[in-house]
Protein backbone atom coordinates (compact mmCIF):
# COMPACT_ATOMS: atom_id res chain seq x y z
CA UNK A 1 0.00 0.00 0.00
CA UNK A 2 1.54 3.27 -1.11
CA UNK A 3 2.02 5.92 1.58
CA UNK A 4 2.79 9.59 1.33
CA UNK A 5 6.38 10.24 2.51
CA UNK A 6 5.92 11.67 6.00
CA UNK A 7 6.21 10.49 9.56
CA UNK A 8 3.58 11.06 12.21
CA UNK A 9 3.55 10.11 15.88
CA UNK A 10 2.04 11.14 19.18
CA UNK A 11 4.82 12.27 21.53
CA UNK A 12 4.09 13.34 25.07
CA UNK A 13 5.95 16.64 24.85
CA UNK A 14 3.71 19.67 25.25
CA UNK A 15 6.00 22.00 23.39
CA UNK A 16 5.36 22.57 19.69
CA UNK A 17 8.76 23.08 18.19
CA UNK A 18 9.23 24.30 14.67
CA UNK A 19 10.99 21.60 12.61
CA UNK A 20 14.38 22.67 11.36
CA UNK A 21 15.24 21.36 7.89
CA UNK A 22 18.16 23.59 6.90
CA UNK A 23 20.63 22.50 4.26
CA UNK A 24 24.24 23.56 3.80
CA UNK A 25 25.22 27.13 3.03
CA UNK A 26 23.86 28.39 -0.26
CA UNK A 27 25.93 29.39 -3.28
CA UNK A 28 26.18 32.94 -1.91
CA UNK A 29 27.78 31.60 1.30
CA UNK A 30 25.12 33.19 3.50
CA UNK A 31 25.23 32.43 7.18
CA UNK A 32 22.81 29.72 8.34
CA UNK A 33 19.51 31.17 9.61
CA UNK A 34 19.27 32.06 13.27
CA UNK A 35 15.61 31.06 13.45
CA UNK A 36 13.86 27.70 12.99
CA UNK A 37 11.86 27.28 9.81
CA UNK A 38 8.88 25.16 8.85
CA UNK A 39 10.06 23.66 5.58
CA UNK A 40 12.95 22.23 3.65
CA UNK A 41 15.54 24.59 2.21
CA UNK A 42 17.09 23.75 -1.14
CA UNK A 43 20.80 24.06 -1.73
CA UNK A 44 21.19 25.36 -5.30
CA UNK A 45 23.06 23.07 -7.67
CA UNK A 46 25.06 23.92 -10.77
CA UNK A 47 24.17 22.22 -14.05
CA UNK A 48 26.33 21.78 -17.14
CA UNK A 49 25.44 25.27 -18.33
CA UNK A 50 26.42 26.83 -15.03
CA UNK A 51 22.87 27.60 -13.83
CA UNK A 52 22.39 27.39 -10.07
CA UNK A 53 18.59 27.50 -10.36
CA UNK A 54 17.83 24.36 -12.37
CA UNK A 55 16.31 22.35 -9.53
CA UNK A 56 14.63 25.45 -8.16
CA UNK A 57 12.77 26.19 -11.40
CA UNK A 58 11.87 22.52 -11.81
CA UNK A 59 10.43 22.70 -8.30
CA UNK A 60 8.43 25.80 -9.21
CA UNK A 61 7.01 24.08 -12.30
CA UNK A 62 5.55 21.35 -10.12
CA UNK A 63 3.34 23.96 -8.47
CA UNK A 64 1.56 24.42 -11.80
CA UNK A 65 0.92 28.15 -11.40
CA UNK A 66 1.06 30.60 -14.29
CA UNK A 67 0.08 33.78 -12.46
CA UNK A 68 1.47 36.03 -9.79
CA UNK A 69 0.41 35.63 -6.18
CA UNK A 70 1.17 37.55 -2.99
CA UNK A 71 4.48 36.60 -1.37
CA UNK A 72 2.93 35.35 1.87
CA UNK A 73 0.49 33.22 -0.10
CA UNK A 74 3.36 31.91 -2.22
CA UNK A 75 5.20 30.63 0.86
CA UNK A 76 2.01 28.89 1.97
CA UNK A 77 1.45 27.35 -1.48
CA UNK A 78 5.01 26.02 -1.43
CA UNK A 79 4.18 24.24 1.84
CA UNK A 80 6.77 26.21 3.80
CA UNK A 81 4.53 27.68 6.52
CA UNK A 82 1.12 29.21 7.12
CA UNK A 83 0.25 32.51 5.49
CA UNK A 84 0.24 34.20 8.91
CA UNK A 85 3.69 32.85 9.72
CA UNK A 86 4.88 33.88 6.25
CA UNK A 87 3.70 37.44 6.88
CA UNK A 88 5.70 37.54 10.11
CA UNK A 89 8.83 36.28 8.35
CA UNK A 90 8.45 38.85 5.57
CA UNK A 91 7.91 41.77 7.94
CA UNK A 92 10.92 40.62 9.96
CA UNK A 93 13.11 41.11 6.89
CA UNK A 94 13.96 37.42 6.45
CA UNK A 95 12.59 36.98 2.90
CA UNK A 96 14.19 38.06 -0.38
CA UNK A 97 12.81 37.87 -3.90
CA UNK A 98 15.38 37.95 -6.71
CA UNK A 99 17.99 38.99 -4.10
CA UNK A 100 15.93 42.03 -3.06
CA UNK A 101 14.61 42.32 0.50
CA UNK A 102 10.80 42.30 0.69
CA UNK A 103 8.89 43.62 3.68
CA UNK A 104 5.36 43.59 2.20
CA UNK A 105 3.52 40.21 2.46
CA UNK A 106 1.41 41.21 -0.55
CA UNK A 107 4.42 41.69 -2.86
CA UNK A 108 3.41 39.91 -6.10
CA UNK A 109 5.68 37.05 -7.14
CA UNK A 110 5.75 34.65 -10.06
CA UNK A 111 6.52 31.19 -8.73
CA UNK A 112 7.81 29.82 -12.02
CA UNK A 113 10.36 32.57 -12.43
CA UNK A 114 11.12 34.49 -9.24
CA UNK A 115 13.85 33.36 -6.86
CA UNK A 116 12.56 33.24 -3.26
CA UNK A 117 14.99 32.97 -0.35
CA UNK A 118 14.41 32.58 3.39
CA UNK A 119 17.33 33.68 5.56
CA UNK A 120 19.59 33.51 2.49
CA UNK A 121 18.57 29.98 1.51
CA UNK A 122 16.70 29.15 -1.68
CA UNK A 123 13.22 27.75 -1.09
CA UNK A 124 11.98 24.52 -2.63
CA UNK A 125 8.47 23.12 -2.99
CA UNK A 126 7.68 20.85 -0.04
CA UNK A 127 6.37 17.29 -0.50
CA UNK A 128 2.62 17.26 0.08
CA UNK A 129 1.56 15.97 3.48
CA UNK A 130 -1.91 14.58 4.24
CA UNK A 131 -2.60 13.48 7.82
CA UNK A 132 -5.57 12.19 9.75
CA UNK A 133 -5.73 12.68 13.53
CA UNK A 134 -8.14 11.29 16.10
CA UNK A 135 -8.59 14.47 18.13
CA UNK A 136 -9.36 13.96 21.82
CA UNK A 137 -11.64 16.22 23.77
CA UNK A 138 -10.07 19.24 25.42
CA UNK A 139 -7.57 20.32 22.74
CA UNK A 140 -7.71 23.49 20.64
CA UNK A 141 -7.51 23.15 16.86
CA UNK A 142 -4.90 25.84 16.26
CA UNK A 143 -1.12 26.16 15.95
CA UNK A 144 -0.85 28.39 19.02
CA UNK A 145 -3.26 29.71 21.60
CA UNK A 146 -2.96 33.12 23.23
CA UNK A 147 -4.40 31.68 26.44
CA UNK A 148 -1.78 28.93 26.60
CA UNK A 149 -4.26 26.09 26.20
CA UNK A 150 -3.20 22.69 24.87
CA UNK A 151 -3.45 22.30 21.07
CA UNK A 152 -3.64 19.39 18.62
CA UNK A 153 -0.03 20.08 17.59
CA UNK A 154 1.14 18.50 20.83
CA UNK A 155 0.05 15.16 19.35
CA UNK A 156 2.21 15.46 16.22
CA UNK A 157 5.75 14.35 15.60
CA UNK A 158 7.96 17.32 16.48
CA UNK A 159 10.09 16.77 13.35
CA UNK A 160 7.10 17.00 11.01
CA UNK A 161 7.08 19.87 8.51
CA UNK A 162 4.43 22.56 8.82
CA UNK A 163 0.83 21.39 8.44
CA UNK A 164 -2.46 23.19 9.06
CA UNK A 165 -5.85 21.81 10.14
CA UNK A 166 -8.46 21.32 7.42
CA UNK A 167 -11.33 23.05 9.18
CA UNK A 168 -11.79 22.80 12.91
CA UNK A 169 -13.22 20.76 15.72
CA UNK A 170 -14.02 22.84 18.78
CA UNK A 171 -12.44 22.12 22.15
CA UNK A 172 -15.27 19.90 23.36
CA UNK A 173 -15.50 17.90 20.10
CA UNK A 174 -13.62 14.73 19.19
CA UNK A 175 -12.75 12.57 16.24
CA UNK A 176 -11.45 12.83 12.71
CA UNK A 177 -9.36 15.88 11.84
CA UNK A 178 -7.36 16.30 8.64
CA UNK A 179 -4.10 18.27 8.51
CA UNK A 180 -2.08 19.19 5.42
CA UNK A 181 0.48 21.57 3.96
CA UNK A 182 -1.55 21.73 0.74
CA UNK A 183 -3.73 24.87 1.11
CA UNK A 184 -5.50 24.43 -2.23
CA UNK A 185 -6.60 20.89 -1.35
CA UNK A 186 -7.70 22.09 2.09
CA UNK A 187 -9.81 24.82 0.49
CA UNK A 188 -11.48 22.28 -1.80
CA UNK A 189 -12.37 20.01 1.12
CA UNK A 190 -13.92 22.94 3.00
CA UNK A 191 -15.66 24.64 0.04
CA UNK A 192 -19.47 24.54 0.34
CA UNK A 193 -19.80 23.82 -3.39
CA UNK A 194 -17.79 20.60 -2.93
CA UNK A 195 -20.61 19.10 -0.81
CA UNK A 196 -18.21 16.67 0.85
CA UNK A 197 -20.18 14.92 3.57
CA UNK A 198 -19.01 14.86 7.19
CA UNK A 199 -20.54 12.30 9.54
CA UNK A 200 -20.84 12.82 13.29
CA UNK A 201 -21.98 10.64 16.17
CA UNK A 202 -23.61 12.86 18.76
CA UNK A 203 -24.86 11.98 22.22
CA UNK A 204 -27.70 14.24 23.32
CA UNK A 205 -29.32 14.75 26.72
CA UNK A 206 -32.79 13.85 25.45
CA UNK A 207 -34.81 10.90 24.28
CA UNK A 208 -34.94 11.49 20.53
CA UNK A 209 -37.88 10.71 18.30
CA UNK A 210 -38.89 11.27 14.71
CA UNK A 211 -39.97 14.84 15.43
CA UNK A 212 -36.47 15.86 16.51
CA UNK A 213 -34.92 14.21 13.46
CA UNK A 214 -37.38 16.01 11.18
CA UNK A 215 -36.65 19.40 12.74
CA UNK A 216 -32.90 18.90 12.36
CA UNK A 217 -33.15 18.06 8.67
CA UNK A 218 -35.74 20.76 8.01
CA UNK A 219 -33.42 23.37 9.50
CA UNK A 220 -33.44 26.15 12.08
CA UNK A 221 -32.61 29.84 12.08
CA UNK A 222 -29.79 30.98 14.37
CA UNK A 223 -28.88 34.65 14.05
CA UNK A 224 -28.16 35.30 10.39
CA UNK A 225 -27.49 31.63 9.62
CA UNK A 226 -29.87 28.94 8.46
CA UNK A 227 -28.61 25.63 9.83
CA UNK A 228 -29.69 22.15 8.84
CA UNK A 229 -28.47 18.57 8.76
CA UNK A 230 -28.44 16.75 5.44
CA UNK A 231 -29.44 13.52 7.17
CA UNK A 232 -29.95 12.34 10.74
CA UNK A 233 -30.93 9.07 12.35
CA UNK A 234 -31.09 7.47 15.77
CA UNK A 235 -28.20 5.08 16.40
CA UNK A 236 -29.21 3.93 19.88
CA UNK A 237 -31.11 5.32 22.82
CA UNK A 238 -31.52 5.01 26.56
CA UNK A 239 -33.87 6.23 29.21
CA UNK A 240 -32.30 9.70 29.40
CA UNK A 241 -30.08 10.20 26.35
CA UNK A 242 -29.71 9.20 22.70
CA UNK A 243 -26.88 8.72 20.22
CA UNK A 244 -27.58 10.25 16.82
CA UNK A 245 -25.75 10.00 13.52
CA UNK A 246 -25.79 13.40 11.82
CA UNK A 247 -24.57 14.09 8.28
CA UNK A 248 -23.54 17.59 7.15
CA UNK A 249 -22.59 18.67 3.63
CA UNK A 250 -21.66 22.16 4.81
CA UNK A 251 -19.99 23.33 7.98
CA UNK A 252 -20.66 26.57 9.78
CA UNK A 253 -19.08 27.34 13.15
CA UNK A 254 -20.46 24.95 15.84
CA UNK A 255 -23.07 23.87 13.31
CA UNK A 256 -24.53 20.86 15.12
CA UNK A 257 -24.35 22.36 18.61
CA UNK A 258 -26.21 25.45 17.40
CA UNK A 259 -28.97 23.36 15.82
CA UNK A 260 -29.42 21.41 19.02
CA UNK A 261 -29.36 24.58 21.13
CA UNK A 262 -32.20 26.01 19.03
CA UNK A 263 -34.16 22.83 19.80
CA UNK A 264 -33.41 23.16 23.53
CA UNK A 265 -31.20 20.04 23.52
CA UNK A 266 -27.77 19.69 25.11
CA UNK A 267 -24.98 17.91 23.22
CA UNK A 268 -23.10 15.64 25.65
CA UNK A 269 -20.53 14.30 23.18
CA UNK A 270 -19.77 15.07 19.55
CA UNK A 271 -17.46 12.79 17.57
CA UNK A 272 -16.67 13.20 13.86
CA UNK A 273 -16.34 9.70 12.43
CA UNK A 274 -15.99 10.34 8.69
CA UNK A 275 -15.09 12.91 6.05
CA UNK A 276 -16.35 11.79 2.66
CA UNK A 277 -15.20 8.18 2.14
CA UNK A 278 -12.51 8.46 4.85
CA UNK A 279 -13.50 6.75 8.10
CA UNK A 280 -11.94 7.27 11.52
CA UNK A 281 -11.90 3.52 11.99
CA UNK A 282 -9.73 2.08 14.75
CA UNK A 283 -7.24 4.97 14.93
CA UNK A 284 -6.56 5.40 18.67
CA UNK A 285 -7.53 8.63 20.36
CA UNK A 286 -4.66 11.11 20.22
CA UNK A 287 -2.89 9.31 17.37
CA UNK A 288 -2.12 10.57 13.87
CA UNK A 289 -1.17 8.79 10.69
CA UNK A 290 -0.59 9.61 7.07
CA UNK A 291 -3.30 9.00 4.52
CA UNK A 292 -2.59 6.24 2.06
CA UNK A 293 -2.52 7.17 -1.62
CA UNK A 294 -5.79 5.26 -2.03
CA UNK A 295 -7.49 7.24 0.77
CA UNK A 296 -6.34 10.57 -0.68
CA UNK A 297 -7.54 9.58 -4.15
CA UNK A 298 -10.88 8.42 -2.75
CA UNK A 299 -11.47 11.84 -1.16
CA UNK A 300 -10.54 13.57 -4.43
CA UNK A 301 -12.94 11.36 -6.41
CA UNK A 302 -15.71 11.97 -3.89
CA UNK A 303 -15.28 15.75 -4.19
CA UNK A 304 -15.35 15.58 -7.99
CA UNK A 305 -18.45 13.37 -8.00
CA UNK A 306 -20.25 15.59 -5.48
CA UNK A 307 -19.50 18.72 -7.50
CA UNK A 308 -20.62 17.05 -10.73
CA UNK A 309 -23.87 15.89 -9.15
CA UNK A 310 -24.52 19.34 -7.69
CA UNK A 311 -23.87 20.98 -11.06
CA UNK A 312 -26.30 18.62 -12.80
CA UNK A 313 -28.95 19.27 -10.15
CA UNK A 314 -28.49 23.02 -10.52
CA UNK A 315 -28.69 22.79 -14.32
CA UNK A 316 -31.86 20.71 -14.09
CA UNK A 317 -33.40 23.35 -11.79
CA UNK A 318 -32.64 26.07 -14.31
Amino acid sequence: MELYPIIAAAPTSKTRRAPHFIGKKCALQCEPPRYPSFGRILRPTVNSRGSSLTRYHESMKRIGLSRRVGLARALSKLGYCSRAEASRLIRAGRVRVNERLCSDPETPVYLKRDRIEIDGHLLETQPKIYLMLNKPRGLITTASDEKGRDTVYELLNQQLSWVAPVGRLDKASEGLLLLTNDPEWSARVLAPETHLEKIYHVQIAAVADGAIIKRMTKGVKDGNDFLRAKNARIVRGGSRNTWLEIVLDEGKNRHIRRILAQLGIEALRLVRVAIGPLRLGELPTGSARQLTAEEKQAIDRSMEESQTAASRFSAAGD
